[in-house]
């Protein structure tokens, strides 16, 4: 009898290369919240050679929700600049295939699919600056509930480059009304992992109609003394690539990121009180 995958909480006390690790082994398949806490946390996007420069173009004109970490060689399914024996065809726990603009597949690793001509763009993910709101007494409450943290489609427009276009993708997380200017501040310090929020308030003006329908991940409540407020999302790039019409393209699942041995790039500090 095969053993059952581990759980989130089995993961919970791993570091990054463990972790990873445990999902190029035993084929752990769930989110990425709350693992390896410190590390960084990567959004993937990987496409043809002939058309990485136009994505990075389309990064550097959007850095907030497109901050770059890491570039592979072409070819090379390996990052050494985000951490030791990385391997970008087996190390994430789910991805996501699409060819010709169209979603065709998630699977848990892509070795059938690798080619000589790919090239992975590595960038950062909110998911990094969610330890400091928790150590200054924020509570993120989708690691709280074990869950993926809500995604939505906005309104904001990005700035295009080659056939990349599109708007932004924005993540929600509940803050006390009292501490909201505090995660602006603390996320502030985490510019590789999409910085300060964009906003915060009346989901409306960002183009969402309803909080508790997110377009990716998991619903999560915004409870009395609650403000929701939204932050950039790395998810952005897979809108942009669908709609780039790429013959091939590859990206993690939403919540599911890849856990480099690199450090945030902040150090967590405790605000003054």
């Amino acid at each position: 009898m095969s053993p059952l995958p581990p759980r989130h909480a089995d993961l919970s006390h791993l570091t990054a290369d463990q972790v990873r690790l445990a999902i190029r082994q035993d084929g752990y398949a769930r989110h990425t919240a709350g693992l390896a806490a410190g590390k960084l946390q990567c959004n993937l996007a990987i496409l043809p050679a002939q058309d990485a420069l136009d994505f990075l173009r389309f990064c550097q004109r959007n850095p907030k929700p497109c901050p770059v970490v890491g570039i592979s060689d072409t070819g090379n399914p390996f990052m050494p600049t985000l951490g030791h024996d990385i391997d970008i065809r087996t190390d994430v726990p789910r991805y996501r295939v699409f060819r010709n603009g169209q979603f065709t597949d998630e699977i848990t690793d892509i070795k059938a699919l690798w080619r000589d001509d790919l090239v992975t763009v590595a960038l950062g993910c909110s998911f990094t600056f969610e330890n400091a709101l928790i150590a200054n007494g924020i509570p993120v409450r989708h690691i709280e509930s074990d869950q993926t943290v809500p995604m939505f489609k906005s309104n904001i427009a990005l700035t295009p480059a080659g056939r990349f276009a599109g708007e932004m993708v924005v993540t929600m997380r509940p803050v006390a009304a009292g501490r909201v200017q505090d995660a602006y501040q603390i996320s502030r310090a985490f510019p590789q992992a999409h910085g300060a929020p964009i906003g915060h308030g009346d989901p409306a003006q960002f183009g969402i109609a309803d909080l508790m329908k997110p377009d990716w991940g998991d619903p999560v409540e915004v409870q009395d003394g609650e403000i929701p407020v939204y932050w950039a999302c790395g998810v952005t790039p897979q809108n942009v690539l669908l709609a780039a019409n790429l013959p091939l393209c590859i990206t993690h699942a939403p919540g599911h990121m890849l856990i480099a041995d690199v450090a945030e790039d902040a150090e967590t500090t405790i605000l003054k009180t």
